[in-house]
């Protein structure tokens, strides 16, 4: 599914990492793999990407992205975790945990 603001609400639907990134960005590149594995590993989120170009331009406003490659952690299109730039797995994967669990136990504190 193409991410499109008519369909938004659905496509963002639950727990979703979502990858902004850049066409000629290398990091970009380098990151999509390594989130694709950690999203599957997990099973409770869904993994969208989402190139910055002029077709997105709503998208990357609407979220105040700023610069590539941006990983935004979002339930229901809410965003609740941001990290901008390049990630190592290792960094990246603790902190996708660590996030998800905080914001859960938020959500079940309410």
């Amino acid at each position: 599914m193409r991410l499109t603001e008519d369909n938004i609400s659905e496509a963002l639907l639950g727990l979703c990492v979502v990858e902004v990134s850049g066409e000629s960005c290398a990091n970009c590149l380098t990151l999509m793999p390594i989130l694709n594995e950690i999203v599957e590993s997990r099973g409770d989120l869904r993994l969208i990407h989402v190139e910055a170009d002029e077709d997105t331009t709503w998208f990357v406003k609407r979220y105040a992205v700023d610069r590539v490659p941006t990983i935004l952690l979002l339930d229901d299109g809410v965003e609740f975790a941001r990290a901008m730039g390049y990630q190592p797995e290792e960094i990246l994967e603790i902190w996708i945990d660590a996030k998800v669990a905080e914001h859960k136990k938020l959500e079940t504190n309410r």
